[in-house]
């Protein structure tokens, strides 16, 4: 396994207790990993991709590294060349891949992006990242949207689809199959490099673009192979759609390093029997998904899955009951684990520990993590406190992000009294096992996505009736949080069910699907502070 190169690890049991990492200054994925497969074990399974249609396509090594050769040939071609900045929103295609590789291979920057936003979602990645390009789905809405943003942005975009020809795109699929597979001459490129951008919502304002650099492949090592149990030769299956940094943790980096194929099921709507239809069909080995999964399957009765060795789940709480359920009927333990879009797995119950029911788990050796005050000092065993990462020698640590885009300010704060703070809140027990205990910002987790608030409340003051609102992630059964915005109406409005619906509808029209309003609640006045900010804390408590 490829990954035994750049780490040296001590075990005890099969328990990871520690990993040092050690890789060249010019460390690129797309070479030193999957070429390298490619030459060495061409025909070695990378990914298996199928979708609700039952069309299959099964890729070896040897095919992703010829495909994105001709890819690279494409974007180059067209001017795309190192450092130029690329909006990729592939859904769940197996184009993804290849694309991802020859991003990499010439050194431009990825941007991932769900195929859910809305034209003025569109417009701000664009205009916030200084996009060249955009390669999108040619299905559902997602091209009109880019098209309406992009058009509102620059008139020199690239805009390119795949598969199909839609009017004011290029067919990037078409172009490729006249381009040569012949290997390229290695382009330079150094680990500190940024490689991927990732959009995350805050709450101070709109989304943030998370910079990663082309170590962060790497630090998906211990992601993989230590909590999400892959396997030389095995089939991993993470339940996540490409445009959300859940992809880069469960279906290419860490899965290739370890020797796994990666599963990629396309689909639109979740169907609890095809996605156990697909693991039984297929043979996955080892599966990972948010919460909201489980507690579907939980739900409609989970169906034995017996090539399946391994469970973990990450993104939100998943309350003791779920857990169980799911243990008895498969045998298998769920292996709950923690990190952030800014971060690689900070903490898991791994492989070779007792798993330890809604615990997060230990801290991943990979980090030196502790649990700190408000005033800094660390918190004693069972006290709430602040989970932070301590710098490695004085240095980022390895998969912690170079950056966020455009915003120096914000990535110090975060970096403040020479910590990274991840703005969660945790206490560890005397065995070392860490329990969450929330946010200590505003962000709402519904359905496996983080959703900041003021992106919808922005949306929500617009409807000529509301005058005041504030939004909030409310308990919910299957999501884990559901939305709900709570609105001081404006003079000579009256609270109904008529003009419940109506909010909805007009927002929810305007919003990503994911972030959709699902409950509003009508109020006399809003809690405040003295300086005249609504205290969502007395908001969530009263709920």
């Amino acid at each position: 396994m490829i990954y035994k190169e750049y780490c040296t690890v001590s075990e005890k049991d099969g328990r990871l207790e520690k990993i040092d990492f050690h890789y060249p200054d010019n460390f690129n994925f797309a070479y030193d990993v999957v070429d390298r497969i490619a030459e060495e074990s061409p025909d070695k399974k990378a990914l298996v991709w199928c979708n609700t249609e039952n069309e299959e396509r099964i890729f070896s090594f040897k095919d992703i590294s010829s495909i994105s050769m001709r890819y690279a040939r494409v974007l180059m071609r067209s001017g795309i060349g190192k450092g130029d900045r690329v909006i990729v929103t592939l859904r769940r295609h197996y184009e993804y891949w290849p694309m991802a590789v020859a991003l990499m291979r010439i050194g431009a920057v990825m941007i991932p992006v769900t195929h859910m936003l809305t034209a003025p979602d569109y417009e701000y990645r664009f205009r916030t990242s200084g996009a060249r390009a955009v390669v999108c789905t040619p299905l559902g809405d997602t091209s009109s949207a880019v098209s309406e943003a992009a058009s509102a942005v620059s008139s020199d975009m690239i805009l390119w689809t795949i598969g199909k020809d839609i009017e004011g795109f290029m067919n990037f699929s078409k172009e490729a199959e006249t381009e040569s597979d012949d290997p390229l001459e290695r382009i330079p490129t150094d680990v500190s490099d940024p490689m991927l951008i990732y959009f995350t919502s805050g709450t101070t304002g709109y989304p943030k673009g998370v910079i990663h650099d082309f170590s962060y492949p790497l630090a998906h090592i211990v992601t993989a192979k230590y909590w999400q149990g892959t396997s030389d030769n095995g089939l991993h299956f993470t339940v996540a759609e490409t445009g959300w940094a859940k992809a880069s943790w469960g279906k290419i980096y860490g899965q290739w390093l370890t020797g796994s194929a990666v599963m990629a099921y396309d689909f639109d709507n979740f169907d609890p029997a095809q996605l156990v239809s697909v693991i039984n069909r297929y043979g996955v080995t080892s599966f990972c998904a948010p919460p909201t999964v489980y507690r579907y399957l939980v739900k409609k009765g989970v169906s034995e899955m017996p090539s399946l060795r391994h469970a973990s789940t990450a993104g939100e709480y998943l309350n003791p009951e779920i857990f169980q359920k799911f243990r008895d009927k498969t045998g298998l333990i769920l292996h709950e684990g923690y990190g952030q879009t800014e971060t690689a797995l900070i903490a898991g119950n791994m492989e070779g520990m007792k798993a330890v029911d809604g615990s997060m788990g230990t801290p991943s050796p990979q980090y030196e993590v502790r649990i700190l005050r408000a005033d800094g000092s660390e918190a004693e065993r069972g006290e709430r406190g602040e989970i932070v990462i301590l710098p490695d020698h004085g240095r980022k640590p390895i998969g912690v992000f170079a950056g966020y885009l455009s915003d120096d300010e914000l990535y110090e704060k975060a970096w403040r009294d020479g910590v990274y703070h991840t703005g969660d809140s945790a206490s560890m027990d005397e065995n070392g096992s860490l329990w969450f205990m929330g946010r200590f910002d505003d962000i709402i987790k519904s359905g496996g996505f983080r959703i900041g608030p003021e992106e919808i409340e922005n949306v929500l003051i617009t409807h000529p009736a509301v005058l005041e609102c504030s939004v909030i992630g409310i308990p919910d059964t299957l999501r884990g949080q559901a939305v709900k915005a709570l609105v001081l109406l404006k003079e000579g409005f009256r609270e109904s069910k008529e003009l419940d619906r109506e909010i909805k509808e007009y927002c929810n029209s305007r919003l990503a699907e994911y972030k959709w309003i699902r409950k509003i609640g009508f109020v006399d006045s809003f809690p405040k502070t003295i300086s005249g900010k609504i205290r969502k804390n007395e908001l969530r408590m009263a709920e």
